[in-house]
């Protein structure tokens, strides 16, 4: 006949007074706090949500398309929906590139003879290892940034143009609308000190090729140059303020 054995289990955190006395006199570890579990908290309804300007931030943009029937008594949300929808899609809209496209010999006639004719490409001919092109590369990467709705890339020289002469690295050239609008051969084609502002002051000498975004169409030169220099300007007085800051903690 088989043994059946039984093991009687308290409930969980009572001890008895044998194992209190052995645990003041040190004979056994300390005993452990009872379990408590966490204290339950029903998730939040949607539908209880005030439907208010908060509650409209909060949804994305493919939520926001969804709620155009919810909303129709309450004309206050829905014209702040419609508002709401139209600023994600403007920075959809400006953030279409903000940094440098590395593309190969197979990539280009996609990436820029074929980029949409609103759109500015800006393509640097580079090598690894020659200080020039980084310099120039450093400038480019930062106005890629602050104009992200010009379309920068950047190609090995020789996979854009088989035996293209080192001696010409960097090489810049502008594209718009399928056709080179300039070239620009050398580090020094943009300045004895290469900036970020000289480099941009240089590309839209003859065409607007930099572009933030902001404006609705095409700016023209002008403005492009004057948002350039109004830009230099704000950089070179927080620069200023910065190194006043720095000199007075001293």
């Amino acid at each position: 006949m088989a043994d059946y054995h039984f093991v009687y289990k308290d409930v969980e955190g009572s001890s008895t007074q044998w194992d209190d006395i052995q645990r003041k006199l040190g004979n056994l570890p300390p005993k452990p706090p009872a379990f408590k579990p966490d204290p339950f908290t029903p998730a939040e309804d949607e539908d209880s949500k005030p439907k208010d300007k908060n509650w409209i931030d909060n949804k994305t943009e493919e939520q926001l398309e969804d709620l155009e029937d919810d909303l129709d008594d309450d004309r206050f949300l829905q014209e702040y929906r419609r508002k709401r929808l139209a600023e994600m899609k403007k920075v959809v809209k400006i953030a279409k590139f903000g940094s440098i496209i590395p593309i190969s010999g197979s990539d280009f006639v996609r990436e820029v003879s074929q980029a949409p004719p609103d759109v500015w490409v800006v393509v640097i001919l580079y090598k690894d290892g020659y200080p020039e092109c980084g310099i120039l590369m450093q400038c480019l990467e930062e106005l890629a940034t602050m104009y992200p709705a010009t379309k920068f890339v950047k190609i090995i020289s020789t996979d854009c143009i088989p035996n293209y002469p080192d001696r010409n690295l960097p090489t810049v050239l502008v594209y718009n609308n399928g056709a080179v609008k300039a070239n620009y051969v050398g580090l020094y084609t943009f300045g004895r000190r290469c900036t970020p502002e000289g480099v941009a002051m240089v590309l839209c000498q003859s065409d607007p090729v930099l572009n933030d975004g902001q404006n609705e169409g095409e700016a023209s030169r002008e403005a492009v140059l004057e948002g350039v220099r109004k830009r230099f300007i704000e950089k070179v007085i927080s620069q200023h303020e910065n190194d006043d800051d720095g000199s007075s903690s001293d």
